[in-house]
């Protein structure tokens, strides 16, 4: 079953292709399926407005997609809810990663290693299809302080775990798609 990788840089679009990717699985035969897990923790009032223009943005360009909110165990949610006619959709791996490196207020610490390890597991295991969306922040300057450049590698390493596992690679760029792999 098909797992895609979509990675981009902020506003590149990559919410938007998973959403049409979601989309056209939905069309493509009767009976199927599209569940959103979205990673993102509601920790502040600028994250609670952001959540909400997602919620209606998604609303608007996939109608059929219903939502799971799973801030850190993503490899528990995709063994649980994955199925052969259900698309899941993951957004974001980014959101995921920072919150398991420093997590936000009343989310207690787990141990990262561990959290990547189920990840993979459940994503070589998942009857349906997987997409998932993350932040490609490799390209710029490296941070300056050791805590950003340590979420720099951590968040790479992850992407060419889940590049590996995954059967497409696809990089956004200014709303355009790239076929990286598949």
């Amino acid at each position: 079953m098909m797992k895609e990788l979509i990675l981009g840089g902020a506003r590149s679009g990559k919410s938007a292709r998973a959403e049409a990717r979601a989309a056209e699985w939905l069309a493509a035969a009767p009976g199927r399926e599209a569940w959103l897990i979205a990673t993102a923790h509601a920790g502040d009032e600028e994250m609670v407005a952001r959540i909400a223009r997602h919620r209606e943005d998604r609303a608007r360009r996939c109608p059929g997609l219903r939502t799971l909110e799973e801030p850190v165990a993503l490899g528990a949610c995709i063994r649980q809810h994955s199925a052969p006619e259900r698309l899941l959709l993951v957004d974001c791996l980014t959101l995921w990663l920072s919150q398991a490196l420093l997590p936000p207020p009343g989310v207690a610490a787990q141990d990262l290693e561990a959290l990547q390890a189920d990840l993979l597991a459940a994503l070589r295991a998942a009857p349906g299809p997987v997409v998932l969306v993350s932040n490609e922040i490799g390209l710029g300057l490296m941070p300056l302080q050791p805590e950003a450049r340590a979420a720099v590698d951590a968040l790479g390493r992850l992407h060419q775990q889940v590049a590996a596992v995954c059967e497409r690679l696809t990089l956004m760029v200014a709303g355009q798609e790239l076929r990286v792999k598949g």
